[in-house]
């Protein structure tokens, strides 16, 4: 986590991160248990092989929770998570390094609500694009009386 970030700090095509993660089996239990995704090509790899995979795949929602944790880490703690999407356009495998990186694509204000939008992706160990995704978080501003959310 780094210090807090506010809404006049932030420039349009600022970058974000890279957020360097590698996803593991044992954290697969996890995050299944979690979300309740059970789907047997996450943790069984005869099923995988037999689906046309490698290797079980990290789940999707896993790595739309990569690309929160970059915009959370980035805006601070007293930053609020306004909205994340995510597009999922590769498979990824577990105990393989993913990078999540992204920029400011736009700022507004929405009343006393400081808006940032941003753009993210994750890339796999190859440079390959698996995920992209925008998000848009609330910043405390340095204005007088400027509510963050």
């Amino acid at each position: 986590m780094q210090a807090q970030l506010f809404y006049e700090d932030v420039a349009v095509g600022q970058a974000l991160g890279p957020l360097r993660l590698t996803p593991t089996r044992r954290q697969a239990v996890k995050w299944a248990g979690a979300s309740g995704d059970y789907y047997e090509i996450h943790y069984d790899k005869d099923f995988a092989q037999a689906a046309g995979q490698p290797d079980v795949i990290v789940h999707g929602a896993l790595k739309a929770a990569i690309s929160a944790r970059l915009l959370t880490d980035w805006m601070g703690l007293e930053g609020f998570l306004k909205k994340v999407s995510c597009r999922f356009q590769g498979i990824d495998f577990f105990d393989v390094e993913l990078a999540c990186s992204g920029r400011v694509t736009g700022k507004y204000r929405d009343g006393d609500v400081h808006c940032v939008e941003c753009e993210m992706w994750i890339d796999n160990a190859r440079g390959e694009r698996t995920t992209v995704g925008r998000g848009v978080v609330v910043l405390p501003s340095r204005s007088a009386g400027a509510s963050g959310g």
